[in-house]
């Protein structure tokens, strides 16, 4: 006799009941077990689109326009008083600078499209023309303020050490890039990188010129840093230059006026009104600003208190006028051009940009800290610009292109050229968005008539 029991079976044989108690429990061991899949993102982590392979373009640009347009605000503030006193229109620092800017800007484009390999064929060139013009300078020269560095051509006068910066950094690019797999010997390295930059150092020194030779010298051993020459060769390189500019700058000169500028600032000086005068107002300015400022135009150091207002001691007016925030807002920019060309040294495969890069990175990064240490009294009085905002033509116009070589380089790294490709210009955009909007508005105001036919 057959035995019957409480459950229906199916028509394969099985029970209903078992095969859903078997697919429950299946289901829940499988919860236990394996964790559950995560939903999608639908966007990148906020680091992830910082990090991308168009951030050292866009911070090189964004930096470099900015720093412009403080340095063109802060040269017609701190000139003003100076130009009328001189007999000329308060606009006449502003105007000129403003004409260097307009000749440094699309040079700067130029410099931002051209591809690396022009850079490799223009370093020589370059090099052989910023020497030429530095032996013209020995000779046919104007000494200004005590320095033999200004060469005058037709109506104009240019700085011939300021184009020999851009060329010497490229150049040494050049030379240690294609032979960077020689450089573990010291013949190698010093031929003909260590004999070019000493002949550059020597004809500006022949000038007087402290300041851009110890840029230049800062310029050499950041490319050689980044070249991977023996550490050695860098030390002996380090301590025989600091004794060459001792010995020939310092110590043995005629009268004791930069010796005693070491001596007032980094001990008690006494004479306030002369090696200290300038320090001490420099110091003023930026006492008096506080955190906020006086206001822009309201300096009272650039009514002749402060030497060189508008030009190496403008920093200490941007502090007066625009207080602690807008002196530190200068130091950032100048901060995130620093990180801006590390990012291109590290993730640029051709050594030659590397190199020159850090060589530019450098020269304007430290050239700003030299600066900036000079007008807070951390250093002594040297006599070097500001990048991009002190005034002076062909400081400025070398800069601009300079940092329009960066930018080519940043242009090139891995990813980033096809990244520019892609996007769409402001333009489009623009049209794109105008036009959806006209779209819409159309649709709805067919809506709306549809709706008041309906309703008559």
């Amino acid at each position: 006799m057959a035995v019957t029991t409480g459950t229906r079976r199916g028509p394969g044989g099985s029970t209903g009941r078992s095969s859903r108690d078997r697919t429950t429990r299946d289901k829940g061991s499988r919860d236990r077990t394996s964790p559950r899949p995560s939903p999608k993102r639908a966007e990148r982590p906020w680091l992830g689109q910082w990090n991308s392979t168009v951030t050292s373009y866009y911070l090189l640009v964004g930096a470099t326009g900015l720093l412009l347009v403080i340095g063109l605000v802060m040269v017609l503030s701190s000139s003003t008083v100076t130009s009328i006193a001189e007999g000329d229109s308060p606009f006449a620092a502003f105007l000129v600078q403003g004409r260097y800017a307009l000749i440094g800007l699309p040079l700067m484009l130029v410099a931002a499209r051209l591809p690396v390999r022009w850079y490799k064929r223009l370093a020589w060139p370059a090099f052989l023309v910023a020497l030429a013009l530095l032996v013209a300078v020995v000779f046919f020269g104007r000494s200004v303020n005590g320095n033999q560095n200004w060469l005058p051509l037709g109506p104009v006068q240019i700085q011939p050490s300021e184009l020999a910066k851009l060329a010497v950094a490229v150049w040494l690019g050049a030379v240690l890039g294609r032979k960077q797999h020689l450089l573990g010997r010291w013949g190698q390295a010093i031929m003909p990188g260590v004999v070019g930059l000493a002949a550059v150092l020597g004809l500006v020194m022949a000038g007087h010129d402290l300041g851009t030779a110890l840029i230049l010298a800062l310029l050499g051993l950041g490319a050689y840093w980044v070249s991977g020459a023996p550490a050695s060769l860098l030390a002996v390189g380090g301590v025989g230059a600091a004794l060459i500019v001792g010995w020939a700058f310092i110590l043995n000169q005629g009268s004791s006026d930069r010796l005693t500028r070491i001596l007032a600032a980094y001990g008690t000086c006494t004479d306030t009104q002369g090696q200290c005068y300038q320090s001490i107002h420099g110091m003023y300015g930026l006492g008096t600003g506080g955190l906020f400022g006086v206001g822009l135009g309201a300096s009272r150091e650039k009514w002749k208190y402060l030497p060189e207002a508008h030009n190496d001691f403008i920093y200490s007016v941007i502090g007066e006028e625009l207080g602690l925030l807008g002196t530190l807002l200068v130091l950032a920019l100048f901060a995130v051009l620093g990180i801006a060309m590390a990012r291109v040294v590290r993730r640029h495969p051709d050594p030659f940009v590397k190199i020159t890069t850090a060589a530019i990175g450098c020269w304007v990064v430290g050239q700003a800290f030299v600066n900036i240490g000079v007008v807070i009294g951390v250093l002594p009085v040297i006599g070097v610009p500001l990048p991009l905002v002190s005034a002076g033509g062909s400081a400025l116009v070398t800069t601009m292109v300079a940092l329009g070589v960066v930018i080519s380089f940043a242009r090139s790294e891995p990813g980033a050229a096809e990244a520019l490709a892609a996007r769409r210009s402001v333009v489009k955009r623009s049209v794109a968005v105008l036009s959806r909007r006209g779209r819409a508005g159309g649709a709805g105001g067919g809506a709306r008539r549809r709706g008041g036919d309906g309703g008559r």
